[in-house]
């Protein structure tokens, strides 16, 4: 039996590490010419830092990738921050922390210092009970009052999480991350960052992993064709061969959605994306890594480890002829008012198709890994219906059960 997985990131490394893990051949190709899909690192030689190309917070609830990172040993290239959320309001410059206690018992909602200032510990439960009743149809905006919790926690935390504002973001998609992270308790729920890149961090020590048996991924090789007879994938058609499967082998599809549809006519897939914006700026080497959020701000997030600043806005790129390096940077000084008054060197990083929309319709068009109907087929990929939103989380959970399904 061999396993052919189609696609190096993180979903095909995630599924291809699975099965290695359990013995099995695997042979994985990737049409770019590096591992990692969208999670990738490279050094700028505009600023002379090597930088991810965006930004992606952990949580320590994300089952998945830890799962994963213990598969071939590289826990420790991920760092916890503690248990603490700090952030900083724009509008009159307030500061504040959410900290959440680590057991189950929320106790942190009745200590006014651990809560977003101005609210109640109801507020909270009133919300979080609206958020785990709402709809497969409902947004946020429709299920959450506009309140200063929403403005300070909810939506900052739902546009990085869903990669879509609020006003058309799905609640349901929302309840299910907070489910298995901040109603878990803190122990589930703390903020974890790549010790120094996310490709050192996440796709390095599995592609390592995988050639130290056998399973060495294949670069600049992409997939043209599938031939499908009898309900089962035949052959695979690369431009430099076709290779015919075997009774017994299986096929792992872990391309982007559009990707896949046009290898699968036929299937229903998320068809609108979104952006993410991200600004990297050279600073002098600082030791420890720390994160912030912006209310009221160009940034949502400002992401520092040493000898570099990043900023993260969710849902978002450039406007028509602008450039957001400077607001990008005063909002980085609002964060960590250490920082120099004057704006480093720096490379701005629009990732235009970062995610898909995770709004209710969309979320409707993500498919099951067995949707293709094939029997020796499954899907795999952020964008599929994983319960869990399209982050690196989703992604990294969806190969694993990929990888389970063709077993």
């Amino acid at each position: 039996m061999a396993v052919y997985v189609i696609g190096a990131g993180l979903a095909g490394l995630s599924a291809a590490t699975t099965l290695v893990e359990r013995g099995v051949q695997v042979e994985i190709s990737e049409a770019a010419p590096q591992a990692g899909g969208r999670c990738r690192s490279f050094h700028d030689a505009q600023i002379d830092r090597v930088i991810d190309n965006g930004n992606h917070l952990i949580l320590s609830g994300n089952d998945g990738i830890q799962a994963y990172l213990g598969r071939f040993g590289a826990r420790d290239r991920v760092l916890s921050l503690g248990d603490q959320f700090p952030f900083v309001d724009r509008a009159n410059d307030a500061r504040f922390v959410v900290q959440p206690n680590e057991g189950r018992l929320p106790w942190w909602l009745f200590v006014a210092k651990r809560r977003v200032p101005g609210t109640k510990a109801i507020n909270y439960l009133a919300d979080m009970a609206r958020l785990v009743s709402a709809t497969h149809e409902a947004t946020i905006a429709d299920v959450l009052p506009p309140t200063a919790l929403r403005r300070a926690l909810w939506e900052p935390v739902a546009v990085s999480v869903l990669n879509t504002g609020i006003d058309r973001a799905s609640a349901h998609a929302f309840a299910a991350m907070l489910r298995l992270t901040l109603m878990k308790g803190g122990a589930y729920s703390r903020p974890m960052v790549a010790r120094d890149t996310l490709a050192e961090a996440l796709v390095e020590p599995a592609t390592a992993y995988l050639a130290s048996r056998g399973s060495a991924v294949a670069t600049g090789r992409r997939l043209r064709a599938l031939t499908v007879e009898q309900g089962r994938v035949t052959s695979l058609a690369y431009a430099d061969a076709t290779v015919a499967l075997g009774e017994h082998d299986s096929v792992v599809l872990a391309v982007p959605p559009a990707i896949a549809a046009s290898l699968l006519p036929g299937l229903a897939v998320p068809d609108e994306d979104e952006p993410i914006l991200n600004a990297h700026f050279a600073v002098p080497h600082r030791d420890g890594h720390a994160i912030a959020g912006v209310l009221g701000g160009r940034a949502h997030w400002v992401f520092r480890r040493p000898g570099l600043v990043s900023t993260t806005t969710s849902a978002d790129a450039p406007r028509d002829g602008e450039d957001p390096a400077s607001a990008l940077w005063n909002d980085a000084r609002a964060a960590f008012p250490d920082l120099p008054f004057d704006m480093p060197p720096v490379r701005v990083v629009t990732e235009k198709r970062a995610t898909i929309a995770q709004t209710p319709a969309m979320e409707a068009k993500r498919p099951a890994p067995s949707a293709a109907g094939l029997k020796n087929l499954a899907l795999a990929g952020d964008w599929t219906a994983t319960g869990l939103p399209a982050t690196i989380e989703g992604a990294i959970v969806s190969g694993s059960r990929a990888a389970k399904l063709v077993l």
